[in-house]
């Protein structure tokens, strides 16, 4: 979001403002109430996590018979076993795997590939399988004292809690980790009557991939931050009973782009701890499938088109990429039903394409500019968090605050620009723009395909050869068109839209 630019504050609480339209949807129909025509095919989704229920959702959309098979006893994968129920109620969660299958997709639990059913065996009986079975095996710290008892990886763990059957960690509390599933841990174990909680990580608390908002919540509840903390060895005889670390010193950024984190000799120290839990990341578990297998046993997967070696065989999510965020893998699911489609039917059902129209000058408030960012909500006092254990924290935007939120955002899709056929150098755009938006140009510089690439600036009238509207610096205020003595600037709205293919362009 560009009011994220330095002058510009905060950018728009995107995340949230979609939460309140769904908290204020109401009533409102969710899809089409006539069913499409049958395909005529039948695919099988193997995992019901977020890419492989987006994936069996655009499928059933266009008339594919769609079975998903899943490991668990319930579906949902890492959105139902791997975020605790305080970040996403499972209520929320139901009801949106509920309007999947409402669709005609059929769903299978207690599905394991390899043991109840093979990938052979699947694409026999169906003419296309989608492999998205997520990341179910957590990656080790390779320290000794890792096996001993206490010790949990940070998916064991949060699979317990998600499944209403925790451990019990104890009064204090050590995770080594750094992303969002090492936080979860910790907020968890809150829950679970930890008193002294703390994420021990290599890096600094600026260095953390996870969103500050998260770091604060955590932070609130009482979490601790351990930084540039390098793990040596998990203490204990019988069971584990802290962690011996080593202080790092935070290098350039590595080819993973990541800090490399070199230790202090001579800066070792021990934090006790009644329980420790590694969340240092997860991967895929090797699945036995048919066609070639790369040096880690899973199936080679081309990119672009997610197919795999063996006839019918695509792969998305989790178990190609390694772990994402949901809207990655939901993302991956979608492209992965539109090529699996158009594989089966030769024709694509949609396409993506730029849609423009003519609009009319807006009346965006210049005052809204300045608008604090609206904070979400949350339940307080802090003590009341934790009973019940799983009560959601962020209560949601309410409408007038949503409302107020959504004024912050610039209209990007909004394009102004000046036909320098009508202009006559009056400079009044200039001069009432609130921000250097409108050039002075000398050239403008294009690609191959004539899209305008740069601008040569110049301050000089003699070299002007254009007046341009710089929309990466615009905020759509409409100052310049209202100002505008022969009314040569226009404003399109610009957006990415999916649509049916046209004049047959769909076939393949």
């Amino acid at each position: 979001c560009r009011h994220g630019e330095a002058e510009l504050g905060l950018p728009v609480n995107i995340c949230h403002i979609k939460r309140a339209a769904s908290d204020f949807k109401g009533g409102l129909p969710r899809g089409p109430s006539v069913s499409p025509p049958s395909l005529g095919k039948k695919v099988a989704v193997v995992g019901s996590g977020p890419a492989g229920l987006a994936a069996a959702h655009d499928l059933a959309t266009v008339g594919a018979a769609v079975t998903i098979f899943e490991a668990l006893d319930r579906p949902g994968g890492m959105l139902r076993y791997g975020i605790p129920e305080f970040r996403l109620p499972r209520s929320v969660l139901d009801e949106e795997i509920e309007y999947i299958l409402g669709l005609g997709v059929t769903l299978k639990t207690n599905a394991r590939l390899g043991a109840e059913l093979s990938a052979e065996s699947l694409l026999e009986e169906h003419d296309a399988v989608l492999i998205a079975a997520g990341c179910y095996r957590s990656a080790p710290l390779n320290i000794l004292g890792e096996r001993l008892p206490g010790v949990f990886t940070g998916l064991e763990f949060m699979m317990d809690v998600c499944r209403g059957s925790p451990p019990s960690p104890g009064k204090r509390v050590l995770v080594v980790g750094d992303g969002f599933t090492a936080f979860d841990c910790a907020r968890s174990a809150l829950r679970l009557g930890a008193e002294d909680v703390r994420i021990c990580s290599r890096f600094t608390e600026e260095d953390l991939a996870v969103a500050r908002d998260e770091i604060e919540e955590a932070k609130l509840e009482g979490v601790r931050i351990e930084s540039l903390a390098l793990s040596r060895k998990i203490a204990g005889k019988e069971k584990a009973e802290g962690i011996e670390f080593v202080r790092a010193r935070l290098g350039d950024v590595g080819p993973d782009g990541m800090r490399e984190a070199s230790p202090i000799e001579g800066s070792e120290f021990l934090l006790a701890a009644d329980s420790v839990i590694v969340a240092i990341g997860q991967r895929p578990e090797p699945l036995q499938v048919p066609g070639e297998k790369d040096d880690r046993g899973r199936p080679v997967v081309d990119r672009e088109s997610l197919r795999a070696a063996a006839a019918g065989l695509y792969v998305a999510g989790d178990f190609l990429t390694g772990p994402s965020t949901v809207i990655e893998a939901v993302a991956m699911g979608r492209k992965a039903a539109g090529r699996i489609v158009e594989d089966l039917a030769g024709r694509r059902f949609f396409e993506q394409a730029v849609r423009m129209e003519e609009t009319e000058i807006t009346d965006r408030d210049r005052t809204w500019d300045f608008l604090p960012r609206q904070v979400m909500p949350a339940v307080k006092p802090v003590s009341e968090r934790f009973e019940p254990a799983g009560r959601e924290v962020e209560t949601g935007l309410g409408a007038e605050a949503a409302a107020e939120e959504s004024k912050r955002c610039y209209l990007c899709y909004l394009h102004y620009e000046i036909d320098m056929d009508r202009c006559i150098y009056c400079r009044y755009c200039i001069d009432v723009a609130p921000r250097d938006c409108i050039k002075l140009v000398r050239e403008v510089l294009t690609d191959g395909d004539g899209a305008v690439t740069g601008l040569v600036e110049t301050k000089n009238w003699s070299e002007v050869n254009a007046v341009v509207i710089d929309n990466a610096r615009c905020i759509r205020c409409g100052a310049c068109m209202r100002v505008c003595p022969v009314e040569c600037i226009s404003v399109t709205r610009v957006e990415l839209v999916e649509r049916e293919p046209v004049d047959g362009e769909g076939h393949g």
